[in-house]
């Protein structure tokens, strides 16, 4: 499944790679940690939409109290998203998250409640999990529909924070999955396809997926691997999905793989697949007008399949 990098991801992750950011993994945690956040807060800036307010709260887990940041629209719409960041379960914070989430609060005229859950290796699975779902309880106490959202590493856990909240509430109106991390197997041809990125590399979801579920039995977790719920037929009754993809990403597969897998549980699925596009576009529209615009249709769907008749 070939395609095209677009020629502005390409000039903007060769100059990260030449200027020492990639890869984004590196040996020692606290060191990949400083290059994820440093290379985040240096990109911020770049088209933040503006924000109402933002204010940080607290919310208990079970066994820690997470912060989050609550940010309010403009012009607000009936409608809370819980935010959750990517990073590989081992990277990122809410600053790191912080233009993600004032994008989607302005673009959706959403309140967006941005979780800090804990990290890996530290809090391996299912800690991350558990501190999500928390942060899900505490926000469904807002009034208006509710959405679970996040990209890549924060995209799989608001995938199984979907499961626990059909089984053990709340309830859920949508999820959000931008190039969601499903498969800790990593047995995808995508993965081999795309295993040198760009941006995200094969190398760098092993090293991700070795710290966030070390022991090999937890990989078969339907919360963590989704395609392991898939093949169980756990996906009935789960809240409608957004299922956004990128060609060029060692995860394009398995998120091709759920969005099917959601259709044939008769979930509404909404599936968005971006052409030359990589791992985190997202993030990076301040720098390719392409993954500026595809960033927008996913949350464009968002809003369809709130409304399907709006």
């Amino acid at each position: 499944m070939s395609s095209a990098l677009d020629p502005e991801l390409a000039t903007a992750i060769d100059r990260l790679a030449a200027d020492g950011w990639l890869p984004l993994t590196r040996e020692d945690t606290a060191e990949a940690r400083r290059n994820y956040r440093d290379l985040a807060l240096i990109r911020r800036g770049a088209g933040d939409q503006p924000v109402a307010s933002v204010h940080d709260d607290v919310v208990e887990s079970p066994d820690a109290d997470v912060v989050v940041r609550v940010y309010t629209p403009e012009a607000p719409r009936d409608l809370t998203v819980v935010w959750l960041h990517g990073g590989g379960w081992v990277l990122g914070d809410l600053d790191t998250a912080d233009a993600a989430a004032r994008r989607v609060c302005h673009h959706l005229g959403a309140t967006v409640v941005s979780a800090d859950y804990r990290l890996a290796p530290e809090h391996p699975h299912p800690a991350p999990l558990q501190d999500a779902h928390a942060v899900l309880r505490w926000a469904s106490g807002r009034p208006g529909r509710l959405v679970v959202g996040g990209d890549s590493a924060g995209a799989g856990i608001a995938a199984g924070c979907a499961l626990l909240a059909r089984d053990w509430g709340p309830r859920l109106d949508a999820q959000l999955l931008l190039y969601p991390g499903l498969d800790p197997t990593m047995s995808h041809p995508s993965v081999t396809e795309n295993a040198g990125g760009p941006f995200l590399t094969a190398a760098d979801m092993r090293w991700f997926w070795d710290r966030y579920v070390p022991e090999e039995h937890a990989r078969l977790d339907p919360s963590v691997n989704l395609g392991e719920a898939a093949r169980l037929g756990e996906l009935d009754d789960l809240a409608p999905a957004v299922v956004a993809t990128a060609a060029l990403d060692p995860l394009r597969d398995e998120g091709l793989a759920y969005a099917a897998a959601l259709s044939a549980a008769n979930v509404g699925v909404r599936l968005l697949h971006g052409e030359g596009l990589v791992h985190g576009y997202f993030g990076l529209g301040s720098v390719s007008a392409a993954a500026r615009a595809e960033g927008d249709r996913a949350l464009d769907a968002l809003v369809a399949l709130l409304d399907p008749t709006g």
